[in-house]
C-alpha cells in the first residue's frame, strides 16, 4: 500500500554533538507516542533526518498536528519519495521530474503560482551531479512540463525542494515550522505551581519545551474557591498534556494556612507569607516525587509578590531550584504564547483562585526577610506544611 511521507528535521537536537543519536532516538520515541493512534505508522531515523510514513487515507492535517506538537521537531515537510536506485544521474533526474512536474501543475491549479525556484541538496556525494547542477536541470524539466511558469530566484511564488539521498530522492514545497526545543524526557522532571491563570500554564509549556517532564501542584481555598475553578485547572492541564504528555496534579487546600496567617501575622505580609508556604509545600512534594526543580509563572514586577525583593524572600524559603521561564516577559508576550498553545481562552474564564482569598489592601512590595521570618515564628510552620502535604489529592490527566 502506498504511504504518505513526511520529512522531520530535528533543529536544536541536531547540534548535540556526540549526544545527537540519543536525542534523535528520544525524538523518534516521542513522535511514535504522539501519533500512536495512527494505524500503520512508520518512523525511522536516517542520517540526521526522521521520516514518518502513514497510510494514504490518513488526513495530512491530522498527521502534521500530531507531529508538530512534539518538542524537538523543528520543521516538517509533506514530501514525495522517488526510488532512484540503479539509475544514472540524468535518468535519476528524469524520474524525479516525473513526480515534480505533476506536483507543480497541481500547485498552479490550487494556488495559482506563476514563478518558482528550485533548491537542491545532494546528500549522497556519490551522486554524479552536484547540487547547483541538479537545481538547474530540474528547473529546466519543470519549465518544459509547466509552460506557464517562469523562474524567479529572488521572490518566487513557490520554492520546490529536491533532496537527493542514497537510492532515494524527495521533493516537497513546504517547510512547516514546529515548536523546536528538546524532546520530552531529555532534561529530567520539574513541578509547576499550576494556577488557573494565564502565566503558569505557559511556564509549564516552556519548561516542557526544553525537554522536561512536568508534574504539578495546585493550591485552592475551598469553599472560597469553587469546584468549577478546580475543573478549570484540570481543563488547562488537559490542554498542556497535548505537549507535555501525562500530567499528575497534586491538589492542596491552602485555606487552613491562610486562616492562620490572617489571624497571627501582619496584614500587609499575607501575600508573601502565603507564597512562602506554597513554595515550601511544593518543594516537599517535588522532592518526594523526584522532581529536580520547581517552576512558576512569575514575571518580574508584574504584581506585589513578584518584585525582585519579594522573589528573593520567597526563594529563601526553599533549597530546591526555582525556575521562572517568564521572568523577563511582559503580559502581552505571555498572552501571545497562551493563545498560540491554546490555553488562553480557558485561563481567562472568571473563576477565583486561592491567591485572591484574603488579599491585603496594601501588600508589602519590598519585604525584609528578617521581618517575614519573625512573622512565621508565630505559626506552626512544620505542622502546617506536614498537614498540607498529607492532605494532597492526586489527579492524573492523560492526553485527550
Amino acid at each position: 500500500m502506498d504511504k504518505k511521507i513526511y520529512i522531520v528535521r530535528c533543529g536544536e537536537t541536531a547540534l548535540k554533538g556526540d549526544n545527537k543519536p540519543y536525542f534523535e532516538r528520544m525524538l523518534v520515541q516521542r513522535i511514535k507516542k504522539a501519533a500512536s493512534d495512527i494505524q500503520g505508522l512508520e518512523v525511522e531515523r536516517v542520517d540526521g533526518l526522521i521520516f514518518v510514513r502513514t497510510p494514504e487515507d490518513v488526513p495530512e492535517e491530522d498527521t502534521l498536528k500530531k507531529i508538530g506538537r512534539v518538542f524537538g521537531v523543528d520543521t516538517i515537510s509533506p514530501a514525495k519519495e522517488i526510488n532512484i536506485e540503479g539509475l544514472t544521474g540524468e535518468d535519476a533526474l528524469t524520474a524525479i521530474g516525473q513526480v515534480a512536474v505533476p506536483m507543480m501543475l497541481e500547485l498552479i491549479e490550487k494556488k495559482g503560482i506563476k514563478t518558482f525556484k528550485i533548491e537542491a541538496k545532494r546528500a549522497d556525494k556519490a551522486f554524479p551531479i552536484e547540487s547547483p547542477q541538479i537545481a538547474r536541470k530540474m528547473g529546466a524539466i519543470v519549465l518544459k512540463g509547466c509552460k506557464v511558469l517562469s523562474v524567479d530566484v529572488h521572490n518566487p511564488d513557490c520554492q520546490l525542494f529536491v533532496n537527493v539521498r542514497r537510492n532515494m530522492a524527495y521533493v516537497y514545497e513546504r517547510k512547516i515550522q514546529a515548536f523546536g526545543g528538546l524532546p520530552l524526557g531529555t532534561n529530567g522532571k520539574g513541578m509547576v505551581l499550576l494556577s488557573g491563570g494565564i502565566d503558569s500554564p505557559v511556564a509549564a509549556f516552556m519548561m516542557a519545551h526544553r525537554g522536561m517532564y512536568i508534574d504539578a501542584v495546585h493550591f485552592h481555598s475551598y469553599p472560597y474557591t469553587s469546584e468549577r475553578a478546580w475543573e478549570k485547572v484540570q481543563d488547562l492541564a488537559r490542554i498542556l498534556t497535548l505537549y507535555t504528555g501525562r500530567m499528575r496534579i497534586f491538589s492542596i487546600n491552602l485555606l487552613p494556612i491562610q486562616e492562620q496567617i490572617v489571624q497571627n501575622c501582619p496584614e500587609d505580609e499575607t501575600t508573601i507569607l502565603v507564597r512562602r508556604f506554597m513554595i515550601k509545600i511544593a518543594e516537599r512534594i517535588a522532592r518526594r516525587e523526584e522532581c529536580m526543580m520547581l517552576i512558576t509563572g512569575e514575571s518580574l514586577g508584574q504584581v506585589a509578590s513578584q518584585t525582585a525583593e519579594a522573589l528573593v524572600v520567597t526563594d529563601s524559603a526553599v533549597t530546591i531550584p526555582v525556575m521562572r521561564p517568564l521572568i523577563a516577559m511582559d503580559k502581552t508576550q505571555i498572552m501571545d504564547i497562551a493563545q498560540e498553545i491554546g490555553t488562553f481562552e480557558t485561563s481567562i474564564q472568571p473563576y477565583e483562585d486561592c491567591c485572591t482569598v484574603f488579599l491585603p489592601k496594601h501588600p508589602v512590595t519590598k519585604p525584609k526577610l528578617e521581618r517575614i521570618e519573625k512573622s512565621e515564628s508565630y505559626l506552626d510552620v512544620e505542622g502546617l506544611i506536614n498537614a498540607a502535604v498529607e492532605s494532597a489529592e492526586l489527579t492524573i490527566i492523560n492526553p485527550a
